[in-house]
């Protein structure tokens, strides 16, 4: 039975609901502790750890890893061709918005002679985790891999788990296929992940580990960042909706089940200004509850973790929505893009009712790799510009070394850095004689 609170504003207790939100996030020191054991396993054993693994989680017996030109073959014969026309359409859409993401170098020239700029290079080599097993995620490599792709990644190469047949979902095979990505290794949990950040005899070492996965695989990124980079923590999904009396309470309660079905601890909270859109809210979601797969999950994620606050004025759901920073914010009012210069904390923003989340997650362009769990507020959706570095550079002539050389010097021998000061002065004293 559906039990999702509601409580008025004024009455929400802000420090007892953030702490309820974050709760979910909290880390099991077990599964840390299995984790970091995995990872020195693998380091040590290479393949013949991954392969135990394999065997001992996914029931498997593991000889070869990567996924042969003929399983690619057979993944295109077991999907639709329109699926591939859809992934082709989709894949269109999300180059279109991250090709315009970019990052530009830039050069000053000095009278001088003296010159500095940035000089921007993409990452060599990338992994990315794709969930694997029973589930299809072929959403993920396309949000992955895209942003790697424009940012001109040398190498892209995808782990995934297989299932009881060892096999690799033929939708992620296809998908990869369609991208240009022909290197996917039948791998996964936090031995996919170290095996990514350390290398083995059959998989090279990447720069970067990009991906979803369970919490074992989150934890095993959080162990291997600063062997290697990687894209984020990712916590349970979240869905913060604003809306009013003239919301559509259907579309709204749909889009509440859409978050809620990700995972029992997912948060999904409406902000509204009207008790009566509330109450219908609630009709809605138990009525099509009864036809939807994953009742039950919906049902606890709710009842656990969803909200439904009551507000005096629109103008306070914007003060909870930045505060809470979700991970998708719905703005379902009229007029809705009015309402942006008010935002100030969210991963992506949904503007208008036919604009839900899933169009996000799969369609439109934008990306759903997302900040979760409040991140929100200093973090950003994953984009090409976290596939590419920056460097700084500089030619100092002459003229500005003579000129400037003195200032330098005392700048370093206040820090008391003397041999800094010295590697200028012993030019400069070159000079006077």
């Amino acid at each position: 039975m559906l039990n999702i609170e509601e409580v008025y504003y004024k009455d929400l207790k802000w420090e007892d609901f953030l702490k309820s939100k974050n709760s979910i996030s909290e880390i099991d020191q077990n599964k840390t502790k299995i984790v970091k054991e995995i990872i020195e396993n693998v380091r040590v054993k290479g393949d013949k750890a991954l392969r135990e693994y394999t065997k001992k989680f996914d029931k498997v017996e593991a000889y070869d890893f990567l996924v042969s030109d003929k399983e690619f073959e057979e993944a295109f014969k077991n999907v639709s061709s329109e699926f591939i026309e859809n992934i082709k359409e989709a894949k269109e859409n999300i180059l279109e918005y991250h090709n315009l993401q970019k990052p530009i170098p830039y050069r000053i020239n000095r009278e001088s002679g003296t010159f500095l700029g940035r000089k921007v290079t993409p990452l060599e080599r990338i992994g990315l985790y794709v969930p694997g097993g029973t589930a299809s995620y072929p959403s993920s490599v396309l949000m992955n891999a895209i942003p790697a792709i424009v940012a001109g990644v040398s190498e892209i190469v995808i782990i995934t788990p297989p299932d009881k047949n060892n096999k690799i979902n033929p939708y992620v095979l296809v998908t990869s296929k369609i991208l240009g990505i022909d290197k996917v290794y039948k791998i996964g949990g936090a031995q996919g992940i170290a095996a990514l950040a350390y290398g083995t005899e059959s998989i090279k070492k990447v720069l970067k580990i990009v991906g979803p996965g369970n919490i074992y695989v989150s934890l095993a990124k959080r162990e291997v960042f600063g062997e290697v980079d990687i894209d984020m923590i990712a916590g349970p999904s979240e869905i913060l909706i604003i809306a009013d009396e003239n919301s559509n309470p259907k579309y709204i309660a749909a889009d509440l089940m859409s978050q809620a079905e990700h995972d029992i601890l997912a948060s999904a909270i409406l902000i509204t200004t009207s008790k009566l859109l509330a109450k219908k809210v609630k009709e809605e979601i138990n009525k099509a509850l009864e036809n939807l797969s994953r009742r039950d999950i919906i049902l606890k994620s709710l009842n656990d973790f969803g909200k439904i606050i009551i507000i005096d004025d629109i103008e306070e759901a914007f003060t909870i929505s930045n505060e809470i920073a979700p991970e998708h914010l719905e703005i379902l009012l009229d007029y809705p893009s009015i309402y942006l210069e008010k935002i100030k904390n969210a991963g992506s923003i949904f503007l208008g009712e036919y604009s839900p989340e899933p169009v996000g997650d799969y369609f439109a362009g934008t990306n759903h790799v997302l900040p979760t769990g409040g991140t929100a507020k200093f973090s950003s959706p994953l984009s090409v510009e976290d596939f590419m570095k920056k460097s700084s550079y500089v030619f100092y002539s002459k003229e500005d070394l003579l000129k400037n050389g003195e200032k330098i010097i005392g700048i370093a021998n206040k820090e008391g850095l003397t041999a800094h000061s010295f590697s200028v002065k012993v030019r400069l004293e070159d000079e006077k004689y």
